[in-house]
């Protein structure tokens, strides 16, 4: 058989057409003011970003409905109004995108928080990543199977015939102490060494009496279970409500659509959000390589404008677009769940016990409370948390965990992607923070569950202020 295609264009064809014509429509507009390569502080004064030293970029994410800026920015176009040409790939799990960010097969990377800075300090692989845009706030949840719940719920107390919120870990000691009587460790799951799920978790069974172990990689134990009472392990994203269906894990802290999942699938229960733990609290952020971003800095700033662009979007009149970026994430090719069970949590509203369906607006935040800004006292929270639990084996005095943040965290990047967007009329002076007045730290933090106030300016006495975690000078 024969097929005729002499003016047939094929789709590469047509994309590498559509390419060559955005690009000289784009990057003719204006007068093109080649960026100087030198240190940038977050005080500079904005001037024309040049045309990208790199067009076509590949960047990975794992399947949670907070790497949404990534798929809006591509399915809004903002990628290629920035001469961008960008191809979104699911990774298998948190550390081959890491590795891969590493070793340039990917150009950059929706990426846990604490990855940057462990990648940087060389809790794992060493290597010097860092982060000019913040991905959200919240939007992640510890679930349990129904066995377990159904053995919490006597300690939890109630309101109207539902759960009281937020539930404490206290509620979980006696099943805990239950199963270590009957000489069997109760395990649960996150999803990476240096994941907020991790920290978050450990957070809530330290604040209800429970120890979640230590690391010593010191003496070559990563396994962050020395002197537990809770084991956790490292569970993909997407595997979390099989491993626990299975019975190989009784609970897990996860993002996002899995803890709801979980309720579809009505085999456990989401006890409570990050957001209950902390409110607010920075999730996931973009990173690079130091060396991709010396390399690329125009292409570097025009990424972050066009994720800023995506986060407002996510955000504007009220979480309006919401159903619309629901409809994307549910893509295959994005996260591929369902788009019932990604929208339970993606448009305000989040399931616990099946049938208590509660308001929780600010679930998901991708752009309000100055969401997209890469804070210093955000950088230093995680920290700290390494720290406390031996990730970081020995004290370090309050300067080391300064120079860490400023050696990661790059608002001075993210200030002059916002000044671009601010001087091409796309966005408003008044939707970031006072970049003549910004130091990079949140004023102090106090709506951790536990009550116990965060100071970004003073780590090592708020490392002291917990009663189970490593103080000052001790060590495993």
């Amino acid at each position: 058989m024969t097929f005729f295609t002499s003016n047939i264009i094929t789709t590469k064809q047509f994309a590498t057409k559509r390419r060559h014509f955005l690009k000289k429509s784009l990057l003719a507009i204006g007068t093109v003011i080649a960026m100087s390569t030198s240190v940038m502080t977050m005080h500079t004064a904005s001037a024309a970003v040049g045309e990208p030293e790199k067009e076509d970029l590949k960047f990975g994410f794992i399947k949670l409905t907070d790497m949404a800026p990534l798929a809006i920015a591509y399915e809004k176009g903002f990628f290629e109004e920035e001469g961008l040409f960008v191809t979104l790939e699911a990774q298998a799990n948190w550390k081959v995108l890491l590795d891969r960010v590493i070793d340039g097969q990917l150009d950059g990377a929706h990426m846990l928080a604490g990855q940057p800075l462990g990648a940087t300090i060389g809790f794992g692989t060493q290597a010097h990543i860092i982060t000019a845009f913040s991905m959200d706030l919240n939007g992640n949840a510890i679930t349990v199977s129904n066995d377990v719940w159904s053995q919490m719920k006597p300690n939890i107390p109630e309101k109207d015939g539902k759960p009281v919120h937020p539930i404490s870990a206290s509620a979980l000691k006696p099943v805990v102490d239950k199963y270590k009587d009957e000489g069997k460790p109760f395990k649960m799951g996150m999803v990476f060494p240096v994941s907020t799920h991790n920290y978050e978790l450990r957070y809530w069974l330290a604040a209800g009496g429970l120890n979640p172990g230590y690391y010593a990689p010191h003496k070559g134990d990563t396994s962050g279970t020395i002197d537990s009472d809770v084991q956790l392990s490292v569970t993909p994203p997407p595997q979390m409500p099989a491993t626990m269906e299975a019975g190989t894990i009784y609970g897990y802290c996860v993002g996002e659509p899995w803890n709801q999942q979980a309720v579809f699938k009505k085999i456990g229960v989401p006890m409570i959000t990050d957001y209950e733990i902390w409110k607010d609290n920075p999730e996931k952020v973009f990173g690079v390589s130091q060396a991709w971003a010396d390399k690329y800095p125009n292409t570097h700033i025009r990424v972050v404008k066009a994720m800023i662009r995506a986060a407002k979007w996510l955000d504007e009149g009220n979480n309006k677009n919401r159903p619309e970026a629901v409809k994307y994430l549910a893509q295959s090719n994005y996260v591929g769940a369902d788009y019932k069970v990604i929208a339970n949590s993606m448009t305000g509203t989040f399931e616990y016990e099946k049938g208590d369906k509660r308001d929780v607006p600010d679930f998901n935040v991708f752009f309000r409370y100055n969401a997209t800004f890469p804070y210093y006292s955000d950088a230093i929270w995680y920290l700290t948390q390494m720290r406390r639990w031996g990730q970081i084996a020995d004290h370090k005095p309050d300067s080391w965990y300064m120079d860490i943040a400023k050696k990661v965290y790059r608002p001075d990047i993210y200030a002059m992607a916002a000044k671009e967007l601010i001087a091409e009329g796309k966005m408003k002076a008044s939707e970031f923070p006072d970049f003549d007045k910004e130091d990079g730290f949140k004023a102090p933090q106090t709506e951790f569950i536990d009550g116990v106030t965060y100071d970004g300016k003073k780590p090592n006495e708020y490392i002291e202020k917990f009663n189970i975690g490593l103080k000052e000078k001790s060590k495993i």
